[in-house]
């Protein structure tokens, strides 16, 4: 039973890793690490041909470079078709693609994708996630599925 419920585990599609594009200081900081706004890119785990990138400011200090610092919740997103989009059978109305923590205790950057059917429209959507105060902030980026090159 174990077996199966790991092997059913394995299966499951998770939230996109992201590749540090780079960063750039913002504040310079004479103890611990700048202050700075770094850019992650990552490809939509169930539809191929997307490729998104955020930008999320991270501080700096001993705290941030201790990783205790909570990071401030701006962040920006662009999502762009980057080879042929696969729309895959049954996609979901809405799923979580990205997750990044930006606090030691409860509080995230997450993306979800959203399927505008009726626009044949990708939908990108992230916000900041904290546990009590909700998520007021928020960026969002489309991409219309389109044929892509012969395709």
């Amino acid at each position: 039973m174990r077996l199966i419920a790991l092997i059913l585990t394995m299966l499951v599609v998770l939230p996109a890793q992201a590749d540090t594009v780079g960063c750039v200081t913002t504040s310079w900081k004479l103890i611990g690490a700048n202050h700075k706004v770094c850019v992650e890119a990552f490809a939509d785990p169930k539809v191929t041909g997307v490729t998104c990138h955020v930008s999320q400011a991270k501080t700096g200090g001993v705290s941030g470079s201790l990783g205790l610092a909570q990071d401030p919740a701006q962040f920006s997103l662009s999502c762009e078709q980057t080879g042929p989009i696969t729309i895959p059978p049954k996609l979901p109305e809405q799923e979580t693609v990205f997750t990044e923590d930006t606090s030691i205790l409860f509080k995230e950057t997450r993306v979800t994708r959203l399927w505008d059917a009726k626009h044949n429209t990708l939908v990108y959507l992230a916000i900041s996630r904290k546990l009590i105060d909700g998520a007021p902030n928020n960026s969002v980026s489309t991409v219309a599925v389109r044929p892509w090159g012969d395709r």
